[in-house]
C-alpha cells in the first residue's frame, strides 16, 4: 500500500493559488492608480504595469536628476540699495536707502531709542543744519520709545536747531516717541488713520543707598516736569490736565490726537481726493 504525501501549505499560499487560479479560468478586474487591490487581500500592492507609470512619473518631476522648479530665495536681510539722482550733476548712483532718505532731509525713527542710535540721529539733524539751515527736517516716526536721556536729546535738538522739523507718526508713537511726535513744528504734526500713540509719566529705575535713590526719584520728577510743561504748550492744555491724563498710560487713535492737540492733521491716502498720487512729503 502506497503512502500518499501532501506538503502543508499555509493559509496565504493557499489564497494566493486561489487568486491565481481564478484569474486564469476567468476574467479578473484591472484597477488603475498607484496600487492594485485584489479581491482577497484589498489595500496589498501587487505587481503589474504601474510600477512603469510610477517611474515614469518621477522621472517627469525630474530633469538629469535636477528638480524642474526653482527654489524660493529669501529677501536679502541687508540694506537695500536704491537709485538715487545728484540733483548737482544729475547723474544717478546706487546708495543704501538710508542715505538716501537723509539726503531727502528724511529721518526716519523705527526702533527703541538707545545712545548709539540717538547719536546717529543727532548728528545728521547737526549735519542737515549746515548744509541748509532753511529747509524743513522730515521726521518720521514709528518706534516704541527708549532711553531717557537719548530721547531727551533728541527732543532739546530738535527745539534748537533753526530748521522746521515736520513729525509724521506711520504706526506707533508710544512713551517718549509720542513726545516726540508732539515736538514738531505747529502746523506740520500729523499720522495716518490708523496710527495709535500713547503718552505715560516717564519712569526708571534705581538702586544703591538711600540718598541715591532719592536724588534719582527727584531727576525723574524734574524730568517729568519738564516733559509736562512742554507738552502743555504743545497742545494748549493747562499743566494740570496734563498731570491728571499722563497719571497712568493714556492711548490715543489719530482722530483722539487731533482733539487732544498731539497732532495738527491725519494724512488721508491721496486717492481719497483727487486719485492723484503725491508727493513723499505732501503732508507738510
Amino acid at each position: 500500500m502506497a503512502a500518499s504525501f501532501s506538503p502543508a501549505i499555509s493559509p496565504g499560499l493557499q489564497s494566493r493559488a486561489r487568486f491565481a487560479q481564478s484569474s486564469l479560468s476567468g476574467p479578473s478586474k484591472v484597477r488603475v492608480g498607484v496600487r492594485a487591490q485584489t479581491p482577497d487581500f484589498p489595500g496589498r500592492a501587487s505587481c503589474n504595469g504601474n510600477v512603469e507609470f510610477h517611474k515614469g512619473l518621477t522621472l517627469s518631476r525630474n530633469f538629469k536628476g535636477k528638480p524642474t522648479r526653482r527654489r524660493v530665495s529669501m529677501m536679502c536681510v541687508a540694506t537695500p540699495q536704491v537709485l538715487y539722482r545728484n540733483p548737482d550733476e544729475g547723474t544717478w548712483q546706487w546708495v543704501d536707502l538710508w542715505n538716501a532718505l537723509y539726503r531727502d532731509r528724511i529721518i526716519f525713527i523705527g526702533q527703541e531709542i538707545d545712545e548709539e542710535f540717538s547719536n546717529q540721529l543727532l548728528a545728521t539733524m547737526l549735519y542737515l543744519e549746515s548744509v541748509d539751515d532753511s529747509r524743513k527736517l522730515y521726521l518720521y516716526i514709528n518706534g516704541p520709545g527708549g532711553d531717557l536721556t537719548p530721547c531727551l536729546a533728541i527732543y532739546d535738538t530738535m527745539q534748537s536747531i533753526k530748521n522746521p522739523v515736520c513729525t509724521h507718526c506711520v504706526g506707533y508713537a508710544y512713551h517718549l516717541s509720542g513726545f516726540l511726535l508732539a515736538a514738531g513744528e505747529k502746523g506740520k504734526r500729523s499720522s495716518m488713520p490708523l496710527s495709535r500713540i500713547a503718552l505715560s509719566s516717564p519712569g526708571g529705575a534705581a538702586r544703591g543707598q538711600a540718598a541715591d535713590i532719592r536724588n534719582e526719584a527727584d531727576e525723574l520728577l524734574r524730568i517729568r516736569d519738564y516733559l509736562f510743561k512742554e507738552l502743555a504748550e504743545k497742545t494748549g492744555h493747562p499743566v494740570e490736565k496734563i498731570y491728571s491724563d499722563l497719571s497712568r498710560v493714556k492711548r490715543f487713535g489719530s482722530q483722539e490726537a487731533l482733539e487732544y492737540g498731539l497732532i495738527d492733521h491725519i494724512v488721508r491716502p491721496s486717492s481719497l481726493h483727487d486719485g492723484k498720487s503725491s508727493p513723499l512729503h505732501s503732508w507738510s
